[in-house]
């Protein structure tokens, strides 16, 4: 008779094993009955929810004080859970209305032993919603841990639309979020515990993926949407685009968004390995294989087994090892330099070149074979001189982000600076710009930065300059010079003359701009602004 072996001992599996054992003997020696033990975790999911949308904000590049319309809600959501480990997918959206269904529990099979941890679910969409829609109703119909096949979650964001409808109601007021269980909370308590649910994730090094890729323009956009929706799936990606674009930043996106998240994510070159070298590098070699190999060396496809490898500059790729790299997308199988045994591996691939696959093809220097099983699903990046919307976010979040690392407080482009990045084609792309911003920043003493380095200044009038996209340029120029304004007066709560020390120019420019672009210094004022005893004069 064959002993049954226990499922392997994992730090996940533990965890989740040991959340659903401690609601069990917290209910028991404190004889907690049902209802104590759901109010215990609708606090434990409001508390964590303002903590989880920041996360979330974040991966999805959107400000943390930006409102929530209904989309953004729903894969917001989305996103949240399969993040800490479930498939959670959008099954209906319609207005005021949002159905998400999951067929894996983030708790596992744990979650049977202790029912309960569903409303985990339920209070972090509920708080979310009412935080950014008033109100939120949530109904979990259907649920794993009580056998059912999957786990199905209703929502409503309008209270007309879920009158007569089952669910847990969520309700936000001076900035808590209460429910018919928890009942009405401390603001201040609630923000406690917030922080602590953040400190937490902090401490741990485990993050939503926090790096915050700039998709202003609806090319980028349509890129970053491909990648979130392939993420979840082993599907293969060709990403193209020019040098500096972001393809890498991309393909990490898709590695954190995916159920691979916490595997290794690896990243290789093509273009930078020797010819004679490539094979070693990519499946490793053994000991003797060829003069100087000393050990047994393990390739990238076997330093990735169970992550992602990112293969950049695909198309550098000698063709001998196009067709080794062809059977190991197909069959996972493969031997290392010298070596007589097959390795498998378990990796997904994605892809990138620098130069236009059809070209490639029809040259010879790329196989139709491989072109076909990496191009399952393809992204182009489009280069910074046609996604002239993304610049001023760009430029914004580069220079925040120099702030910090150097910590010498933001600095702001001046107007000229403005034309310069404006007017140039930036054939280094984001790469560029970010070093051109790094070494303005580093050279400018005040705040103000007035010029960008080496770039030329544009001239005045537009005869002969022979700079494309003129129109859109100016527009873009001004929406730019709009959101600089915008910002300074969101910091200095309306404050024209703060705004105009900011900036460097005096109140009456300011004014004009403000009149000319329509916008409205009251907007930005705080009530308690309003009062004379607080004016600035």
């Amino acid at each position: 008779m064959t002993a049954h072996r226990p499922p392997p001992l994992t730090p996940t599996a533990f965890l989740q094993t040991f959340i659903a054992q401690s609601i069990n003997v917290a209910g028991q020696l404190c004889s907690l009955e049902d209802r104590d033990r759901q109010r215990y975790i609708e606090h434990l999911g409001l508390a964590a929810a303002s903590c989880m949308e920041s996360a979330g904000r974040v991966c999805q590049s959107i400000d943390a004080d930006a409102p929530l319309d209904q989309a953004r809600y729903a894969n917001l959501i989305v996103e949240i859970k399969n993040h800490i480990g479930g498939q959670f997918q959008i099954l209906e959206h319609t207005r005021g209305h949002i159905t998400v269904v999951n067929h894996v529990c983030p708790f596992g099979e744990a979650v049977k032993q202790a029912p309960e941890l569903c409303r985990m679910t339920s209070s972090v969409f509920g708080a979310i919603g009412a935080r950014n829609f008033g109100y939120a109703k949530v109904h979990l119909s259907k649920r794993i841990a009580v056998g059912d096949g999957c786990c199905e979650a209703r929502v409503y964001l309008e209270s007309a639309l879920a009158t007569d409808k089952p669910g847990d109601e969520y309700h936000a007021h001076d900035g808590a979020v209460s429910s018919g269980l928890s009942g009405s909370e401390d603001p201040e308590l609630q923000r406690r515990l917030g922080d602590t649910w953040c400190a937490a994730q902090h401490a741990s090094g485990r993050k939503l993926p926090g790096m915050r890729i700039v998709a202003e323009s609806r090319a980028m956009r349509a890129a970053l949407d491909a990648a979130r929706t392939v993420a979840p799936t082993d599907a293969s990606v060709l990403i193209t685009g020019e040098t500096g674009v972001g393809k890498e930043v991309v393909a990490r996106t898709i590695h954190v968004l995916s159920p691979r998240r916490d595997n290794p994510f690896v990243t290789l070159n093509c273009g930078a390995i020797p010819e004679g070298l490539v094979e070693s590098e990519l499946f490793g070699h053994e000991r003797g294989a060829f003069t100087g190999a000393c050990d047994v060396h393990r390739g990238f496809f076997e330093r990735a087994d169970g992550g992602t490898l990112f293969l950049d500059e695909i198309n550098s790729l000698p063709l001998a090892a196009q067709v080794k790299l062809l059977r190991v997308l197909q069959e996972g199988a493969f031997e290392r330099v010298g070596g007589a045994h097959t390795q498998y591996v378990d990796v997904r691939v994605v892809a990138a070149s620098n130069q236009d696959p059809d070209e490639l093809l029809h040259g010879g220097r790329l196989r139709h074979d491989l072109y076909y099983r990496l191009n399952v699903v393809p992204i182009d990046i489009p280069p910074l001189r046609r996604r002239i919307d993304d610049l001023s976010a760009l430029a914004q979040a580069i220079l925040s982000r120099l702030a910090e690392k150097y910590d010498r407080g933001e600095k702001l482009l001046g107007p000229d600076a403005w034309r310069q990045l404006l007017a140039h084609d930036w054939p280094g792309n984001i790469r560029e710009l970010e070093n051109r911003l790094e070494r303005a920043y580093l050279f400018t003493e005040g705040r103000l930065i007035d010029r960008i380095g080496e770039l030329a200044l544009p001239e005045t009038d537009e005869s002969g300059d022979g700079i494309p996209l003129r129109e859109l340029k100016r527009e873009a120029a001004n929406a730019a010079e709009s959101r600089a304004i915008r910002d300074s007066l969101r910091r200095y709560r309306g404050r024209v003359s703060a705004v105009a020390r900011e900036l460097g120019v005096t109140p009456r420019a300011v004014q004009q701009k403000l009149k000319s672009h329509g916008i409205k210094p009251a907007e930005y004022r705080q009530p308690e602004d309003q009062q004379p005893h607080n004016r600035t004069w």
